[in-house]
């Protein structure tokens, strides 16, 4: 991958990630041409050879400069608002998955279903076959269902972590004695990998995090052979 290719991000796989890339690229837009008008008026002041001393206030010019800013953040601010109600909307999860984060490793369990829970670790390098990612790949993926509303309920069990997965557009402390919660939507199957974002402690960087997306047949035959309770 070129430099300036990892300097980006990651390819979105739910409909809140794209909408947070159009975010930024709005917003990056607005910046180039503030950015552009600045260097433009800064050359002209320092290339015009006139000038007035006497001249020590301007109420139109001070007037203007302080409008047209004012409008400009108007248009940060409403698409900023509505991504942050989006972010944090809850719309009739299919299945619910707890996360409970620990030092050093992640746990999950399917709410829904009876004994479907497990302890995810990371990799150790030795343990590694080709194609793996090192120190981001698990013993234990976590498998959901691709199109589905899944709803993550997050805690901790010692200190403060953090369940991120950046294609996703997801990034939620785990904090003791208290449940979080998110809601995500895999639009494509694949592997897709996170880290905890917050330091935790000497292992923080020893727990990372891979998703598993899959087709619902393939995981209604997942959840058959993980229980055999399961119709």
């Amino acid at each position: 991958m070129a430099p300036w290719g990892q300097t980006g991000f990651q390819d979105a796989n739910s409909p809140l990630m794209e909408q947070l890339i159009f975010f930024h690229d709005h917003s990056m837009f607005i910046l180039i041409i503030i950015m552009t008008l600045v260097m433009y008026m800064t050359t002209l002041l320092a290339t015009n050879k006139f000038s007035c001393l006497l001249i020590s206030e301007s109420q139109k010019i001070e007037t203007i400069w302080t409008i047209i800013p004012s409008i400009i953040l108007l248009f940060l601010a409403l698409p900023s608002l509505r991504l942050l109600y989006l972010l944090d909307e809850t719309n009739n999860p299919l299945l619910t998955i707890k996360v409970i984060g620990h030092q050093w490793y992640w746990s999950y369990e399917y709410s829904d279903f009876i004994n479907i829970e497990f302890d995810s670790y990371m990799t150790p390098t030795q343990d590694l076959i080709m194609g793996n990612y090192r120190l981001l790949e698990t013993d234990h993926h976590l498998i959901v269902p691709v199109k589905t509303n899944t709803r993550m309920i997050i805690s901790s069990a010692d200190v403060i972590h953090s369940w991120t997965i950046p294609s996703l557009g997801v990034k939620v402390d785990a904090v003791p004695g208290r449940l979080n919660q998110l809601m995500i939507f895999p639009l494509r199957p694949g592997l897709f990998y996170g880290q905890c974002s917050e330091i935790c402690g000497a292992n923080h960087s020893f727990m990372p995090i891979t998703l598993e997306v899959i087709n619902m047949k393939t995981f209604t035959n997942w959840l058959s052979k993980s229980n055999p309770l399961c119709p």
